[in-house]
Order: C-alpha cells, then sequence, then structure tokens
C-alpha cells in the first residue's frame, strides 16, 4: 500500500511537469541593463521601504555597486528641494530623477516556476516578465525542468551574467530517485543526495508521515528550506498542522489546512463518482471544502490558527493560481493574452484531461459560486492569521490556469488586499515577509541601508491602485477625456543593475510574435 501511495505522488510530479525535454536556457545579458555602477543616486522620490513604515519623500537612495548605502530625506512634498540638502554627486555618479515616482523593494514570488508546464517556454520570456513587474528576487518550486537547468540558470542570474531575478532552487521530493521513497532511510539520503546536488530546499507534495518526518528532519539538519502542496492523495495522515509539528516551514495554496479544521469529519466529503485523475472532479469537490472547516472564530480555528503562528509557519497562498475558478471569462480574455501569452501556453490552458490545470471541461455557475464562497473563508483565515502575527507571503505559481508571469503576481497583491490586508500590508507581505521566511533578511525586502539595491521605480503611487504595476498599465481617462493606460513599473533595479522596463517588455512581445509567426 505504501509503496503504491509513493507511486501515485510520483505520478503526480511527472503530471504537473510535461516538459520533461529541457526548453531553451536564458541568452546571456550582454549590454542589457546598465550598472551596476560605483555611485549610483536615486532623486526627489517618495520612498515605500517594506517595514510597514508610511511612504515619505522626497528622498534621495545612495547605491554603491550593489548596496544601498543612505537614504535621506531632503525635503518636503509640494515645494522645491534645497540643494544643500541633498547628498552630493561624485564625478562618475550616475543619478536618476525620481521626481513624482515612487520606490519600493524588489518583490519577492515564493512559488515561482522557470515554465515546466507547457513545453519549450523559453527561459529569457518567463524571467525578463518577472524583472518587468518588479520581482527581484523568486523560490523556484519543484525544478520541473531539471536541478540542473535550473542550477544554471541560479548561478548566471546570481553573477549577472543574464537578466534575472534572483532564484532560490528547490526541487521536488523524490524526484530523480531510482525508486519509490517509502521508507525514512531513503527519505534522509535522498535529501542530502539533493543537498549535495546544490538544492537550496524541498517542496513536497505528500507521503506517509514516517517519511515525511524523516525528510523533514533530515532537511533540518541540511540546513535545506521546505515547503509543501498537501496534495488530497496523502492529507488525510499529514494536514497543514501535522507537517508544521514535523518542521515544515511553509504551506503552498490551502489544502491542507481545510483538513485541518475539520470538527464533524476527518476525510473530505467525496461523491461517490469522484475520481482524483479526473481534474474537473478534483477542482470542483476543491471549491466545497472550505465550507466543511470549522467556522471564523471558533475554538478549532482559533487553536490551529494560533499553533501553526507559534512554530513560525508560513503561508504562501497564491491565492491567484485558482482564480478562474471563480470567473473562466475573467481569466481567458485578461487584456495581457494578446501581446504576452505564448501560443503554446495558451494551447496548454486550452480545456484538456491530458493537461494539469486545464479542468473546463463542463464549469458551471454552481461551481464557480462555490469557489467564490471558498475564496470568502480562504481569505477570512489569511487576515486572521496575520492579524495576530502570522507570516503571510506572495506567490504566483503562474504558468497555469490562465496566469502568466509577473501579470499574475501583481493580481495576488489585488488578491491580498481583497483578503482585508491594507495596502502596506501587501506590500510587507511581498518583500520583507518573503526575506525573513527564505532567511534573507539581512540582505533583501526592505530599502534601508545594507541590503542589496533591489529596487522598484514606478511612477504611479501603488498603494492608491496596484494596477499601475501591470506590465500593461492601468486604464484610466487622461485630462484630455482620452482613454489611455499608464506606462506600469518604469524601472527594476537587482544588485545595482538598472533594468528599463519598457525594454524588457518588448523584448517579451516580440518572442511571442515570433513564435506565433513561426507557427503560422
Amino acid at each position: 500500500m505504501i509503496r503504491q501511495l509513493m507511486q501515485l505522488l510520483t505520478f503526480l510530479i511527472v503530471s504537473i511537469s510535461v516538459a520533461v525535454a529541457a526548453p531553451p536556457k536564458a541568452p546571456l545579458r550582454g549590454e542589457q541593463g546598465d550598472g551596476p555602477f560605483s555611485r549610483l543616486i536615486i532623486r526627489g522620490a517618495t520612498l515605500i521601504n517594506g517595514e510597514g513604515a508610511p511612504a515619505r519623500g522626497p528622498v534621495d537612495i545612495v547605491i554603491e555597486n550593489d548596496r544601498i548605502v543612505n537614504v535621506v530625506s531632503v525635503g518636503y512634498p509640494g515645494v522645491p528641494i534645497r540643494p544643500n540638502q541633498r547628498p552630493h554627486a561624485l564625478p562618475g555618479d550616475k543619478e536618476i530623477d525620481a521626481t513624482g515616482h515612487y520606490v519600493l523593494p524588489g518583490f519577492i514570488d515564493m512559488h515561482g516556476h522557470i515554465g515546466g508546464s507547457a513545453a519549450d517556454i523559453p527561459a529569457e520570456y518567463v524571467l525578463k516578465l518577472w524583472l518587468a513587474h518588479g520581482i527581484t528576487t523568486v523560490r523556484e518550486p519543484g525544478s520541473f525542468n531539471g536541478l540542473e537547468w535550473t542550477k544554471w540558470h541560479q548561478q548566471q542570474a546570481e553573477s549577472n551574467a543574464i537578466v534575472a531575478p534572483r532564484i532560490i532552487p528547490f526541487v521536488s521530493f523524490g524526484m530523480g530517485a531510482e525508486e519509490p521513497i517509502f521508507n525514512g532511510e531513503q527519505a534522509r539520503a535522498w535529501v542530502r543526495h539533493v543537498k549535495q546536488q546544490g538544492a537550496a530546499g524541498i517542496k513536497f507534495f505528500g507521503a506517509t508521515p514516517k517519511v515525511m518526518a524523516a525528510a523533514l528532519d533530515e532537511a533540518k539538519q541540511q540546513q535545506l528550506g521546505t515547503m509543501m502542496h498537501h496534495a488530497q492523495l496523502s492529507v488525510v495522515r499529514t494536514n497543514v498542522l501535522d507537517s508544521a509539528r514535523m518542521g515544515l516551514d511553509s504551506m503552498e495554496h490551502w489544502y491542507g489546512l481545510p483538513e485541518a479544521l475539520f470538527t464533524e469529519q476527518v476525510i473530505q466529503n467525496y461523491p461517490p463518482h469522484y475520481n482524483y485523475n479526473n481534474e474537473q472532479d478534483r477542482f470542483s469537490e476543491a471549491g466545497k471544502l472550505w465550507q466543511q472547516a470549522a467556522a471564523p472564530g471558533s475554538d478549532k480555528w482559533n487553536a490551529v490558527r494560533d499553533e501553526l503562528i507559534a512554530l513560525d509557519f508560513t503561508i504562501n497562498p497564491t491565492l491567484t493560481i485558482y482564480e478562474a475558478s471563480r470567473d473562466l471569462m475573467r481569466e481567458r480574455r485578461a487584456v495581457w493574452h494578446d501581446e504576452y501569452t505564448l501560443p503554446q501556453l495558451w494551447d496548454f490552458f486550452t480545456p484538456s484531461r491530458y493537461a494539469h490545470g486545464s479542468y473546463w471541461f463542463d464549469w458551471t455557475t454552481d461551481e464557480e459560486v462555490a469557489w467564490r464562497k471558498n475564496y470568502q473563508l480562504w481569505m477570512t483565515f489569511l487576515n486572521d492569521f496575520k492579524n495576530h502575527g502570522g507570516r503571510v507571503t506572495t506567490g504566483s505559481d503562474a504558468g497555469y490556469i490562465y496566469k502568466i508571469y509577473g501579470f499574475g503576481f501583481i493580481r495576488e497583491l489585488e488578491l491580498l488586499r481583497e483578503a482585508g490586508f491594507n495596502a502596506l500590508e501587501v506590500i510587507q507581505a511581498a518583500t520583507l515577509n518573503g526575506a525573513e521566511a527564505l532567511g534573507l533578511e539581512d540582505e533583501i525586502g526592505s530599502v534601508v541601508p545594507g541590503k542589496k539595491a533591489d529596487l522598484i521605480i514606478v511612477k504611479d503611487n501603488p498603494l492608491a491602485n496596484f494596477k499601475v504595476l501591470y506590465g500593461t498599465g492601468h486604464y484610466r481617462l487622461d485630462e484630455n477625456n482620452q482613454p489611455i493606460r499608464t506606462e506600469g513599473i518604469r524601472y527594476t533595479i537587482k544588485d545595482g543593475i538598472v533594468y528599463d522596463v519598457q525594454e524588457l517588455l518588448t523584448d517579451v512581445r516580440r518572442i511571442v510574435a515570433e513564435e506565433k509567426t513561426k507557427r503560422k
């Protein structure tokens, strides 16, 4: 029975990663991106520092090579800045006039696949879309294109030889093993092996409690991060609370959390016809799961919430990835699909019994309504968890279910706002919280002296409207009563290198156009 379970979980990992042949690697950076500079000064910006502080400005931000060395308040809004208050420019300095613009820390996507869904997704396409949406660090869960392939991109990104965010490579539990892992000794040996291969962490889908306990304990000893999608195939024996007690660092999505909140049952109420390999069954019934959990504010709800917080557990909800379940038409008709969605991705999203996440065999009004109710309870827990001191981070899981890299991440910010987070709490979730979860809070996650120069410069105020961060901008009327789209982010700075976002987006549109031409 144990072997059969592990074989099913192996099938799940393989079915998610249909692109077994490694797609094209990212090209070398060449002349793209300016810097890092011996000294770079960003002048006159309004700063949102990521640590929960309110916006303030104008400030000048001084960067030397890849480090922030000073943040200087240089005046007051609405009046001219006095030159003697500003850091003086030195010969050879690079300056960016950010007057009227906002500066934020680079975003951290805690669930970002470099492809691995549809076949032949060029790494360049993914990496440039991430940077174009202000994402400067990505936790790559699973390394479905192979750890060696992911490690190559991690190493090239670390040296800034390619145009890419910082990459934190995780590997799926059991991937590459010669046989299914069904005891603790095998689990420990596999964990030690992937540590030697250069993985930064492990993504679990589930296993028997003894295997999970051994793997998580060994991961702690090897100083590897751990994350988990609590798949329905093993969640009955290891829900979120069980795995957190074993030492799991973070949960992905929301599977396993309602199960930890059950009071009237121990197993999800599956209908008799249910088949997990039928993805319409799987996702339709998932949309009814929160209704089976303990009510908000109940003793069970509060006990689970408080224990997870005491365990310093992180929730990375990826609200964005399931949004089509509650409004399929919205996701299919998103404005960025025309110019930014590769045809092979669009094919992969199209309903099919062979493609993971393409489960729209006969998606009905009732299923969308159930998912809307599901979201209400899910969001209520997230907000309550946050309000009591729990850590919530941001992730996108793009490449599936009509979600496009970068665009899906910005939508995650909007959804956390819908969940009840105020705008500064959303920014903190997208920056400092992710850095803390990765153990990198001394390096990234906020705009303070001593940290890496990972920054976003945007003209419009994202605290007023997160839509200004989309690559397609925000749709509104101008002063001449004409509809326009704003420009989105102006610059993304990673390791002190300044990338022109419009240039990155132009590259992505070219990649998509060339693929469409090739198909014609």
